[in-house]
């Protein structure tokens, strides 16, 4: 989304379930919980996209990440209506989180960005000029030129038929000559 405010891209989210993906995997008991709680925001996300469209979700992503990952609040009872409210939607469709009715469509969903990448994906999944792959995974959004650098170091990797995976360790004792 940064990127796209400098430049002409074509932006499109689409609704990926790692509660799907990792439902009949053996995983950590912390983990496990994780995936099992993700079912309620994904299940309000698929229904954005039925109901209100693409660019329904396009809103609320941004307002549930701002929320979970930039606050910190798990809270998904009050999180939830509040992003809906924030991205100009129902704030009904917090029912949604307890139902199964939308369950087939982010099925098919998520089902699309794994023909696309493989089993081993995860958030974000993204496609770059016919390319996709799971990643970059980054621990904030990079903001105006070095937002332009990282998107361009993406696509330059995107375009390398060779190229198969760039990974490091998480966390704050990483250092930057």
């Amino acid at each position: 989304m940064e990127v796209a405010r400098m430049r002409p891209i074509e932006l499109r989210f689409e609704v990926l379930s790692l509660a799907v993906i990792n439902e009949h995997r053996e995983l950590e008991p912390w983990y496990r919980e994780f995936n099992d709680r993700a079912w309620g925001p994904a299940r309000v996300c698929t229904a954005a996209v039925v109901q209100h469209g693409g660019d329904a979700l396009a809103r609320l992503y941004p307002a549930l990440g701002r929320r979970i990952h930039d606050q910190g609040d798990k809270n998904f009872d009050s999180v939830i209506p509040a992003a809906l409210a924030e991205a100009g939607l129902p704030v009904e469709l917090a029912d949604a989180a307890q139902r199964s009715e939308f369950d087939q469509e982010m099925r098919a969903s998520t089902a699309r960005a794994q023909r696309l990448v493989g089993e081993d994906l995860g958030t974000p999944t993204i496609a770059i000029d016919d390319v996709a792959f799971f990643g970059p995974v980054l621990t904030s959004i990079p903001r105006g030129e070095e937002a332009l650098r990282v998107f361009d170091g993406v696509r330059l990797l995107a375009g390398c038929r060779a190229f198969s995976e760039l990974k490091r360790a998480r966390g704050d004792n990483l250092s930057f000559a």
